[in-house]
């Protein structure tokens, strides 16, 4: 029988949060054990004893952002009602677009590329499950006639890859209206 993981101390939830919070505007690329815990009022050694090893912060981190991540999906999500995958795709870029979405955004695209460029250790399988949740997300939009179908999967397969390329220009050059209207043409030809 597996053994299951101990359930968090208040303190290691209280300095994941702050742990979070500093990653989210000093990104994880350069994380460095002493600025982190000096930052957020503790120290490598109670780091180390409550995440085991850096790679486990890492993973706690990553987690902590997929959550983030998955709750933001969640309200696209309508699976009692599918709405289509247009008004799910509009919904999810209205999200990405917002301002006060880029801390999130750029440490998911950060995460994202460590996954593809080091996939052991902390960033294993970061990308390829952000690829299924967003892909999830978006078939749980289509009606079941088309979810199922290929022409189903090759549509939200497009849908993703136009999201995810218009949010990697969008947080390279800030020019929200230039990708915004890509997005709503990849719409328009949703619709069709």
């Amino acid at each position: 029988m597996p053994q299951e993981a101990p359930t968090p101390s208040a303190r290691q939830n209280e300095l994941l949060e702050a742990a979070y919070r500093y990653a989210l505007a000093h990104g994880l690329s350069d994380l460095s054990l002493r600025p982190l815990a000096e930052a957020i009022g503790s120290s490598p050694r109670v780091l180390l004893f409550l995440f085991d090893s850096k790679d486990g912060l890492l993973r706690a981190l990553l987690a902590r952002a997929r959550a983030d991540e998955l709750a933001l999906l969640d309200r696209a999500r309508r699976p009692d009602r599918p709405t289509g995958l247009a008004p799910a795709v509009e919904r999810v870029w209205t999200w990405l677009a917002a301002a006060e979405h880029r801390p999130l955004l750029r440490l998911w695209a950060e995460a994202y590329a460590r996954s593809l460029v080091q996939p052991d250790g902390a960033w294993a399988g970061f990308a390829r499950a952000t690829v299924e949740d967003w892909l999830g997300v978006l078939a749980d939009c289509q009606p079941p006639s088309e979810r199922d179908s290929e022409d189903g999967a090759v549509r939200r397969t497009l849908a993703l890859a136009v999201l995810r390329g218009a949010l990697l220009d969008l947080l390279a050059t800030d020019d929200e209206q230039r990708l915004t209207k890509a997005v709503e043409h990849q719409l328009a030809l949703l619709r069709e």
